[in-house]
């Protein structure tokens, strides 16, 4: 059983995505938004995990199986630790199938991230 804290970065609204924080241009984030933001922001600052991300993301069907991108350069293990971090900051969703593990990127995740960096009202 594992005791990691994923992160509420969707809050559903009547429209089913709500981001975790307003624009960045829009107002200054809360204390909380603002460290909501910095764990997503900060899965995604390293390379491997980028990569890792992206391939999940581009992948057809919208999922794939660890099998099928783990070619980032590093070994397995540390393959394993970045998904788990994706996960940890709930970037990523995952499932076993068998042997293998499925990971998926929910399109409420990606719409919420491009909503945080959308330009607000107040840019305009």
């Amino acid at each position: 059983m594992s005791n990691a804290k994923l992160l509420p970065l969707l809050k559903p609204d009547s429209q089913g995505v709500a981001p975790c924080c307003p624009p960045l241009t829009e107002r200054p984030f809360t204390a909380e938004e603002a460290e909501t933001a910095a764990r997503m922001f900060k899965a995604l600052g390293d390379p491997v995990r980028l990569r890792l991300f992206s391939a999940v993301a581009s992948h057809e069907g919208g999922e794939a199986c660890v099998c099928d991108i783990s070619d980032v350069g590093v070994s397995q293990p540390t393959v394993s630790h970045h998904l788990k971090k994706l996960k940890e900051a709930g970037l990523l969703t995952s499932e076993r199938r068998g042997t293998w593990v499925y990971y998926r990127v929910e399109p409420s995740v990606l719409a919420a991230m491009g909503q945080l960096l959308t330009m607000g009202p107040a840019a305009a």
